[in-house]
């Protein structure tokens, strides 16, 4: 029986193709090289049972968490291309169980008192960090996404801006502009707060061309995701808010949306989620359920 030859799995020919972002290709690279290739890349076809295999998602999850662990699931899949899972006596693979945690939004008084210490502070002025978090806040979107907005993808007098790109980076190249969002949802105009436009007017330089960034490094190139959100978690920090992340900024639009009355629907469309359940349970604060439990409970007992 010959050893198990580690091939490129249909998912990163997916990449190769373009049906799949390149960050995505270097995370199912990733998971290859660092999870799957250690684990059973000398190993012999008749070794790879589905205990072993459920052994290596099961370590992955214990090590490097579950996300990671669902990644290492679904690359293995591509890898073995078969359905061991229901042939084997070992049983099935064991499937990942999510672990999100409640979403944790900024209460109002929070939102303001965070965005006048970023203002203030010399270090995230520095690093540009007032008016980006300013449009996180204002739009819900993520730190690629901000980063992508370029000029002509903004309406000062309609007051809206169209998410067209993000900016990611891509091993070999460097930081690019992708002009695909994360999904097809993610694809969405949106309405800006007055507070933000005025921001735009202001951050409007009188020769800006409508594909260069609104938000660029400090030297003027694109700007780095990952480097934004380390400063952004120091910014955090040194307010006193070492809680928050950039993900805190969209539960925080999604939650005031929903303490508005506003449907779950449009605080999905905000956030470019293709599923209304993504945003319900992901993103909204968890609410006292009255169910009417307590009122007809109250018969347990009987008053004297």
């Amino acid at each position: 029986m010959p050893l198990i030859k580690i091939t490129v799995p249909g998912r990163l020919y997916e990449v190769e193709s373009g049906k799949k972002s390149p960050n995505t290709g270097k995370q199912y690279r990733d998971r290859l090289d660092q999870q799957i290739i250690p684990a059973i890349g000398e190993l012999r076809m008749c070794e790879v049972t589905v205990c072993r295999v459920d052994r290596v998602v099961k370590n992955t999850a214990e090590k490097h968490g579950n996300a990671v662990a669902k990644m290492t699931r679904t690359v293995l899949s591509g890898v073995l291309a078969t359905t061991r899972s229901t042939t084997t006596r070992c049983g099935t693979v064991r499937t990942i169980e999510g672990s999100y945690k409640s979403a944790r939004a900024l209460e109002l008084n929070q939102a303001q008192d965070l965005r006048a210490k970023v203002a203030a502070d010399p270090v995230a002025v520095r690093r540009d960090l007032p008016d980006f978090t300013d449009m996180m806040l204002a739009t819900g979107l993520r730190i690629g996404e901000t980063a992508g907005i370029v000029w002509g993808a903004v309406d000062l007098d309609a007051g809206t801006v169209e998410l067209r790109a993000i900016v990611i980076r891509v091993v070999g190249v460097g930081l690019v502009l992708k002009p695909k969002p994360k999904s097809k949802s993610g694809y969405r105009t949106l309405e800006l707060p007055s507070w933000a436009v005025e921001m735009l007017r202001r951050r409007r330089p009188a020769d800006a061309k409508p594909n260069d960034p609104i938000f660029t490094a400090p030297m003027g190139s694109l700007r780095d995701p990952s480097n934004t959100n380390a400063d952004l978690k120091e910014t955090f920090t040194a307010a006193d808010y070492g809680w928050v992340t950039s993900h805190v900024y969209r539960k925080t639009v999604a939650s005031m949306m929903d303490d508005a009355g506003l449907s779950a629907r449009a605080a999905a469309n905000q956030l470019g989620h293709a599923k209304v359940s993504m945003t319900q349970d992901n993103y909204f604060k968890r609410k006292v359920a009255k169910t009417g439990a307590a009122k007809v409970l109250e018969a347990v007992v009987t008053p004297e």
